[in-house]
């Protein structure tokens, strides 16, 4: 079932998410987005009925701002039959499992246990600045990004955050070019014209 945003529910997506009981704890919330009332915009093999003026309309619904409280803009497409039935070996969970626990053991251990930080998403300002550096390199491919796709600044705290968590799962002491190149795709909402 495909469903549209409720202007009055996306406000609420902007309140603090910390509740009674988790603890002061980060929520994560996974929203179902569709960039079109119809929900086939950009489908690989479904024509969208909506027009242009539709499509954009819709999209002004999610604000820049709360598009900037997502750390990731994932879009999933459906997956063909091919794909699905293919004999090919993929990365088992347990490998990924292995991967994400060293990488929370590597966080632990940078920020200790008396700080109340456990991951990098809950880094101060202060923090990024000290643990997220990067070469000139970087510098360079940030800052591109940056202007091309007119990322704001909490954008860019967040693709930060995220490079330096991706450098965590590859075990790399230093946030490397395709580290901020990945952390920079997954702003794709960003640059589709949405929060207009």
């Amino acid at each position: 079932m495909r469903t549209a945003f409720s202007l009055y529910d996306l406000p609420d997506v902007r309140k603090p998410r910390l509740r009674a009981g988790f603890g002061g704890r980060r929520l994560f919330s996974k929203k179902p987005t569709h960039e079109c009332p119809c929900g086939y915009f950009n489908h690989p093999e479904k024509e969208c009925t909506c027009s242009p003026v539709m499509v954009q309309k819709y999209l002004n619904k999610i604000s820049g701002p709360l598009l900037d409280r997502i750390d990731l803009h994932v879009e999933v497409t459906p997956v063909p039959f091919s794909e699905l039935s293919s004999t090919k070996t993929s990365e088992h969970s347990e490998d990924v499992r292995t991967r994400v626990i060293k990488a929370r053991e590597i966080q632990a251990a940078r920020y200790g246990p008396e700080s109340g930080i456990y991951c990098n998403a809950q880094m101060s300002s202060k923090q990024l600045k000290e643990i997220c550096v990067i070469n000139t390199v970087c510098q360079n491919l940030l800052k591109t990004a940056m202007d091309r796709l007119n990322l704001s600044a909490r954008a860019y705290d967040r693709i930060l955050k995220v490079s330096r968590t991706i450098a965590d799962l590859a075990a790399s002491e230093e946030i490397r070019p395709e580290h901020l190149a990945e952390a920079i795709q997954y702003r794709s909402l960003d640059r589709e014209g949405w929060g207009g």
